[in-house]
């Protein structure tokens, strides 16, 4: 083992992915379902998407996010497999809870743990982050093997988010081979965040206790 290996992974669930064709769709899908109206985010100008957000309680929140049609197209692939046909073909019949992000304070040891791909600069108003980002835009492990992010400083999106009654209670996936999975899960020391079971078909859940009640995405 190599010695950038030897500080144990300190990685916490930082917030949930939900992508749409379209942002209002995606709100309204969001809205719809939890009984909150999600609040408005901003611009990822480098990636050509935008988003709105939904506070989950402290340092943690759920993020719909969409191509920006007023965007310039990015030189590169855009993350989330935005720009993959089969995502597309998905998110035109609905939005849909596509994966999860981890917070790291040390994105560069922590990225070597598992393929991850390159470490990108991304800025959004008043935030700025490090995430890691393939090259060709894909979902590590299919959405089930989180997205890594650093931010620059204390701030946190949910910091400036109403509380919105909505909080997450567990995190589920399945896939048809998951014990690569586990295996990516348990080098980031996130094993006890999400559960991996055999399915036939990729799959992330989020059980989330709303006004409403009990609800799945």
């Amino acid at each position: 083992m190599t010695s950038r290996h030897r500080r144990a992974p300190d990685l916490a669930l930082d917030h949930l992915v939900v992508a749409a064709s379209s942002l209002p769709a995606g709100i309204d899908w969001v809205a719809g379902r939890l009984g909150v109206r999600p609040q408005p985010g901003g611009r990822h100008v480098a990636m050509g998407t935008h988003n709105a957000l939904v506070s989950l309680g402290p340092r943690l929140f759920l993020e719909i996010i969409a191509i920006d049609p007023d965007g310039a197209a990015p030189a590169r692939a855009r993350w989330f497999d935005l720009d993959e046909p089969r995502m597309r073909a998905r998110l035109a019949e609905s939005p849909a809870l596509i994966h999860w992000v981890a917070r790291t304070n040390d994105i560069e040891t922590d990225a070597t743990r598992c393929d991850l791909g390159p470490i990108l600069r991304v800025q959004r108003g008043e935030f700025d982050w490090r995430i890691t980002v393939p090259d060709d835009g894909h979902l590590p492990g299919a959405g089930l093997v989180p997205t890594l992010i650093q931010w620059s400083d204390r701030r946190h999106p949910a910091d400036t988010l109403q509380d919105s009654g909505v909080h997450l209670t567990a995190l589920a996936g399945e896939h048809p081979e998951p014990a690569p999975l586990r295996t990516a899960l348990a080098a980031l020391g996130l094993s006890e965040t999400l559960k991996v079971t055999y399915g036939r078909t990729p799959r992330l859940a989020a059980m989330l206790r709303t006004p409403r009640g009990t609800v799945t995405l």
